[in-house]
């Protein structure tokens, strides 16, 4: 278990990355093929997915992202910083109505996969979805509901306490170490039987 937990320590939402290392499309199907494995409401596995490792998509994706809200000063990585992959997650509606929780399962799963190689990711639901679906020729019948960017981490973040005015906001220090205060774990259980 112990294992498990660092990984699950280490897979932040990371937002820096090294624009040099490239990620091969293999890697990317190796990640949803670990997510086509995972739990579906009604296991009616309605997830689709498109993979980009296309310098010029991955230009265009990364326009259509919000790419961190409490960072007001900080509209997102430089070109040397950005990420090398994404995997959009939609769920195909002739599938399903529903998606349920299926899209989360999902990319958690294929960021606890990336960190687990090394790499590292984040999750995008700050989405341009017109423009997005625009660039990716998205189909009517296919719903975005998340974008995964992905890369080699540049940035170093880490954990930290929430403070006592209960201030969650995530922030970035005078060295650009990135830090994500969390709750106490006391502070999320209810009760205990």
């Amino acid at each position: 278990m112990k294992s498990f937990t660092e990984l699950v320590k280490k897979n932040r939402s990371c937002r820096r990355f090294d624009n040099g290392h490239k990620i091969e499309p293999q890697t990317l199907e190796e990640l949803v093929d670990l997510a086509r494995h995972c739990a579906s409401a009604g296991n009616k596995q309605p997830l689709k997915y498109i993979l980009s490792t296309s310098e010029q998509k991955n230009n265009e994706i990364f326009s259509c992202l919000g790419w961190a809200a409490y960072l007001t000063d900080w509209k997102g990585p430089q070109k040397k910083e950005q990420p090398t992959a994404y995997i959009v997650v939609m769920g195909d509606k002739s599938v399903a109505d529903k998606f349920w929780c299926d899209h989360g399962i999902a990319a958690q799963t294929i960021l606890l996969g990336a960190r687990a190689q090394g790499l590292a990711g984040c999750m995008f639901g700050s989405i341009n979805i017109k423009k997005l679906a625009g660039f990716l020729n998205i189909e009517d019948h296919l719903e975005v509901k998340l974008v995964i960017a992905l890369g080699k981490p540049v940035e170093i973040i880490e954990i930290d306490a929430v403070d006592e005015a209960g201030d969650i906001r995530y922030f970035r220090d005078e060295n650009k170490v990135h830090h994500v205060p969390k709750k106490k774990l006391s502070d999320l259980i209810v009760s205990t039987w």
